[in-house]
């Protein structure tokens, strides 16, 4: 369909000083106007208008209520401008990209309030490579963990076995903070505001001649310069520690949820697990079978 093109004409206007000043003029045909304005009314919003202090019930029943007045009757309400919607995400939020099918790292909180970019530019880019503090900080804590803790070096096949070995070290560990009052590098996993989220605990300590019986939570943080921490770097570590005692607390305290745990992850709960997992779990002392039974509430 062929249509009439605008056309461009300029005016001119003087100033103050009288010198004249060419202002560009432009002619939309008719024609033009209805397709505009066809295309405006038929724009719906991408998402809720933006509004700081009203929620997005509070606008849709305060416009029910103008178009029930007689003044509405009569002039039919404007759609919402579509510069006042808010665009979706072109691939959904990072948490859904990212950790749809994983659990939420501590570390990823953590890392999101020291800064939120580093954190974005390291999902979608890939992490940093790794300094020589970042070296020295890895070597440090595993020969922390190294004086209470014997590794045993066993193959695993898949997920499931991968989660097996995890909830059996946090059973030696928590058994070893019983009986010996201390263990490091404890895995913790639970569900914070309907998100799994996971983390290592450096170490527990059972208080020593106090009448308490809750663990003391430590975080060892090791640094370049000998020098103390600023108080964002303190605050940073502090959320972490909050974090692994709401998980720790959670674990120790309520039934652990085994049928969301194995949803969540899509795991096979009928898992024939290895015969090496199954001589290591009998080595310490749990009644191993052949598939997931033993992960029960009782363990926690």
């Amino acid at each position: 369909m062929n249509t009439t093109p605008s056309t461009s004409t300029s005016t001119s206007t003087s100033t103050s000083n009288g010198v004249p000043i060419q202002v560009p003029l432009e002619i939309i045909t008719e024609e033009e106007m209805a397709f505009l304005e066809a295309a405006l009314s038929s724009a719906l919003p991408l998402s809720p208008p933006r509004c700081s202090s009203t929620s997005s019930l509070f606008r849709v029943a305060a416009i029910s209520s103008l178009s029930s007045s007689p003044k509405s009757q009569s002039q039919p309400l404007r759609s919402p401008d579509i510069e006042d919607s808010t665009p979706p995400a072109p691939f959904g939020s990072l948490l859904h990209r990212f950790r749809s099918r994983r659990a939420l790292a501590v570390t990823d909180i953590t890392g999101s309030e020291w800064c939120e970019k580093q954190v974005e530019f390291g999902l979608l880019h890939g992490r940093p490579k790794r300094t020589a503090a970042m070296e020295a900080g890895s070597i440090r804590h595993a020969e922390l963990e190294e004086e209470v803790v014997e590794k045993v070096e066993i193959q695993i096949k898949s997920i499931e076995e991968s989660w097996a070995l995890k909830f059996m070290n946090f059973m030696v560990g928590a058994n070893q903070l019983l009986f010996e009052g201390l263990t490091r590098e404890l895995p913790v996993i639970g569900v914070v505001e309907d998100t799994w989220m996971i983390g290592v605990i450096d170490e527990l300590q059972m208080p020593v001649g106090k009448s308490s019986h809750n663990p003391c939570l430590v975080d060892t943080k090791t640094r370049c310069r000998a020098t103390l921490p600023s108080e964002a770097q303190k605050r940073n570590a502090r959320l972490q520690l909050m974090c692994y005692k709401y998980l720790w607390d959670n674990l120790v305290v309520n039934d652990f949820s085994t049928g969301l745990f194995f949803d969540h992850f899509a795991l096979n709960p009928q898992y024939v697990l290895s015969e090496d997992i199954r001589q290591h779990s009998s080595s310490l002392g749990f009644e191993a079978k052949v598939n997931y039974s033993f992960f029960g509430s009782s363990y926690f």
